[in-house]
């Protein structure tokens, strides 16, 4: 599970995380996830990376800490930092500039140093309500979550522009080394061009995190192990803990339509992610 968020309280950062976790554990085992990039985010500043990661400690067979980072305050020596805690890699989201900015290169220089594979959120940003399915006219859950967050919305500077697959060439041109890893098959609109730099950069994937949306484009539109080879696809939970037993049997059903092969399956399950973060070694067809 490369896409795996640590399980923060919105409605109550200040709250201790620690029964949170141990709840999201016990779902990703019985879902039957083996290892899991918990990415771990100091956002509210509530939290720092240096307590974060304590609590990913405890689950050492399961976790693999990822650090949430802002590119536009993390530096060279923070990275470095931030690997000698324990972190494995870096995600970013919401960013102030575009992702190949030459302002971000200082950071994904020490993170190919560190060999820390990077997860960079792709597209628009979700919300509490997707309008393409519900809508709070018509249903009482939407409603109450619109009602919920409302008080929360205020303007932010954030865009989908700055977080568009075609940044992940730059990034792959200019750190050959460097394992990026794209989220949600590069977001909703973008999938040919994840599927152009997935095809030609050999460091560059996607996972295939994001809900049933994106799933069913993935499959309908022929993109999971067709237009983007399935050595070239992660999978990712991206969703709250209760939900990670669902989101499993969604993707075996898919597979088993898809008709892949159990080696197919299996590097979408676990072999691409376990080669990228170094838990097995690459493998490379024999003559």
């Amino acid at each position: 599970d490369v896409h795996c968020h640590f399980p923060l309280n919105w409605m109550d950062p200040q709250a201790d995380p620690a029964q949170r976790l141990e709840n999201l554990a016990d779902h990703l085992v019985r879902a039957g996830v083996a290892r899991a990039c918990l990415l771990c985010s100091d956002r509210f500043g509530t939290r720092t990376h240096e307590q974060l990661i304590e609590y990913a400690r405890a689950y050492p067979e399961l976790f693999i800490p990822v650090a949430n980072v802002d590119p536009d305050v993390t530096s060279r020596e923070r990275v470095a930092e931030l690997h000698a805690m324990g972190y494995r890699g870096l995600k970013l989201i919401g960013v102030n500039r575009e992702y190949d900015a030459p302002e971000y290169f200082s950071m994904y220089e020490a993170a190919q140093a560190h060999q820390m594979p990077v997860l960079l959120h792709m597209g628009v940003i979700g919300g509490p309500i997707d309008y393409a399915r519900t809508h709070p006219r018509r249903d009482p859950e939407a409603a109450r979550r619109f009602q919920q967050f409302s008080g929360r919305r205020g303007p932010r500077d954030v865009s989908a522009r700055r977080m568009h697959p075609f940044h992940l060439d730059t990034l792959a041109n200019n750190f050959p080394n460097l394992k990026l890893i794209g989220a949600h098959l590069g977001g909703t609109g973008n999938y040919d061009a994840a599927a152009s730099v997935a095809r030609w950069r050999p460091n560059v994937y996607f996972d295939m995190s994001g809900g049933e949306t994106i799933e069913d484009h993935g499959e309908q539109r022929g993109y999971i192990g067709r237009e983007i080879g399935v050595e070239k696809l992660v999978w990712g939970s991206d969703c709250p803990a209760e939900e990670v037993q669902a989101h499993v049997d969604r993707f075996v059903a898919m597979f088993e339509r898809l008709g892949l092969s159990e080696d197919d399956a299996n590097r979408m399950w676990y072999q691409n992610a376990a080669e990228i973060y170094g838990e097995a070694e690459p493998q490379f067809a024999a003559e």
